[in-house]
């Protein structure tokens, strides 16, 4: 009986990206993707890239549309979510509501129950972009994550800055959301 190596499993978390049409979410994929700024349209649909996150972990990012057609889709991505990125254009004081309530609904699917969130103040270059504790605020965070691990990123997706911040953020917390659906998945059996 010889000894067999086996290959180390690739180990990974979906994770839906949402937030209102031209919020960012495409630029910012790209350019956590490419380290490059593209200039991007309005997704109709999705995009979906896979970034490694650290050794043998990989995310999996599914940047869906934020038209209002789309939104009645996004609770489709949300099944087998290793956590949630969402995405708010910090500088558009106008839609904050509708983001809010956009956000609300989003954490009220029973799928997504206890699935950690990191939300993403984008376009923090633009003046009069909300820091991340009035976005904080805006969305109610502390009360509709109130179940769950959080975290609000400052970051613009031109310029890449706050993306390493984010990225490190959505691995680590996919990875121990992973570890603990494992261990209660081990202890019902």
């Amino acid at each position: 009986m010889g000894l067999q190596s086996a290959k180390p499993s690739r180990k990974g978390a979906n994770i839906p990206m949402l937030g209102l049409d031209s919020a960012g979410k495409s630029t910012l994929l790209y350019k956590l993707r490419y380290k490059d700024a593209f200039i991007t349209m309005p997704t109709i649909g999705f995009n979906v890239d896979m970034i490694e996150a650290g050794k043998d972990f990989t995310l999996t990012f599914w940047d869906v549309g934020g038209q209002k057609k789309m939104r009645e889709l996004w609770s489709n991505f949300l099944e087998d979510a290793g956590g949630l990125l969402y995405v708010v254009d910090s500088s558009d004081k106008r839609r904050l509501e509708e983001s809010r309530r956009e956000f609300e609904l989003i954490l009220k699917n029973e799928s997504i129950k206890n699935v950690p969130v990191v939300v993403l103040a984008n376009k923090q270059d633009l003046p009069g972009a909300l820091n991340a504790e009035e976005i904080t605020r805006k969305l109610k965070i502390k009360k509709y994550c109130s179940d769950r691990n959080w975290y609000v990123q400052p970051c613009c997706a031109i310029t890449g800055e706050g993306l390493p911040e984010a990225l490190q953020r959505v691995a680590t917390f996919a990875r121990q959301y992973k570890k603990s659906k494992e261990t209660f998945n081990t202890l019902k059996e």
